[in-house]
């Protein structure tokens, strides 16, 4: 049985694990982890009762564990997770776009294709793509942002990259491999917010969105150990300021000794108010966690992207739901917290993303399989 306090469960779906999951006026959509399937979509407007309405495969060689929705327009991630079948099949990374006027029946309008790997996450806000993807002369994924006023030709409009990664035009990374490389970015107003995994976290100004300049980089890997997954703007003052969340991600640590794995990957309250100075000022971690020798996949991973109020639901992998109350800056604090069954198969959850409707309903994706639909109680 789940473990729970000021959490209720609505409902389940269950499926195979998602990467993803946001709703949209009664649907929800699952960007899968692995094939066969890439993307299902789910009807919700009966939170307790889940229904099944369509999916879409994948291509040979590639997963599609992101998805993003607005209006009739959805957008997959195609990502090279088998270079070799890839190749065989002729298939390349990139971007899916569909016409979902007609939700049971997805129609493919475009693929946007890319170099490497493809497209990793993104976001989308019906007008414009923030993409991920890997291009043809650079060292990892960078920022790039399309414009998708024609869904069927979608066309750059700019690129940003932290300098080092341009190795065609000479330049030379301070790092290793691709340790700073473009996870995802996020806009509100005229600023990208764009997490760089070993890179930090980097804010970008697009008020000329032709050309991204940079206000400010943060990062603290090392000397903590864990990648930076997302930089979350929070859209209201707490005490006069401007916050932003910033969530480093339990996976691929800079080092495998048991230094890091006495501190898992934790939450971090970052004040903004200078964007060219970012000053983090609290940290959340799941009680119990930090001293211990613990697995990978146990800490944070996802907070919910669209942050309404003071309390803000967090994907913990491991450790489920975690709701945390950041009214109070300099002391975050748990105020909820949802731990679903392990899916069959495993020994514990993996909570990967998450996501809040527009009737304040909780959605919880497990990498390894099914989909939580909660409410706070």
């Amino acid at each position: 049985m789940p473990v729970a306090k000021g959490i209720r469960e609505v409902g389940f779906f269950d499926c195979a694990g998602g990467g993803q999951v946001v709703v949209e006026n009664g649907y929800a959509y699952i960007g899968h982890i692995s094939g066969p399937i890439g993307t299902t979509i789910v009807d919700v407007r009966d939170p307790s009762r889940p229904k099944f309405v369509a999916s879409r495969n994948v291509l040979p060689g590639t997963h599609s564990h992101k998805v993003r929705v607005k209006g009739d327009i959805m957008l997959v991630n195609i990502e090279i997770t088998d270079k070799a079948a890839a190749q065989e099949a002729g298939v390349r990374g990139g971007l899916g776009i569909y016409d979902i006027s007609d939700r049971a029946r997805p129609k493919e309008i475009h693929v946007w294709e890319c170099d490497g790997s493809g497209v990793h996450r993104f976001t989308f806000d019906g007008r414009y793509a923030y993409i991920s993807p890997e291009v043809d002369g650079y060292l990892g994924n960078i920022v790039m942002i399309l414009d998708m006023a024609d869904p069927a030709s979608p066309k750059e409009v700019s690129r940003w990259w932290m300098p080092g990664q341009w190795i065609a035009g000479g330049e030379t990374p301070t790092w290793v491999k691709t340790q700073h490389r473009c996870h995802h970015a996020i806009r509100r107003g005229d600023r990208l917010y764009v997490s760089y995994w070993h890179g930090g976290a980097v804010i970008l100004d697009i008020e000329d969105i032709t050309a991204p300049k940079l206000i400010s980089h943060t990062d603290w890997s090392p000397p903590f150990h864990w990648p930076t997954h997302s930089i979350v703007p929070v859209p209201f003052t707490i005490h006069g300021h401007r916050w932003a969340l910033v969530a480093d991600e339990d996976v691929n640590p800079l080092t495998t000794d048991v230094s890091s794995r006495t501190m898992p990957a934790a939450l971090w309250m970052v004040n903004i108010s200078d964007e060219t100075r970012p000053v983090p000022t609290a940290s959340f971690q799941v009680e119990g966690l930090d001293g211990g020798d613990n697995e990978g996949k146990t800490g944070c991973h996802q907070p919910v992207e669209t942050i309404t109020g003071n309390e803000v639901p967090v994907a913990w992998f491991a450790n489920g739901l975690r709701v945390i109350d950041i009214s109070n800056p300099r002391s975050l604090r748990e105020a909820a917290f949802f731990v679903p069954d392990a899916p069959r198969g495993h020994e514990r959850p993996s909570s990967n993303d998450v996501y809040v409707d527009e009737r304040g309903l909780i959605y919880l994706i497990d990498r390894f399989g099914g989909l939580n639909i909660v409410e706070r109680t």
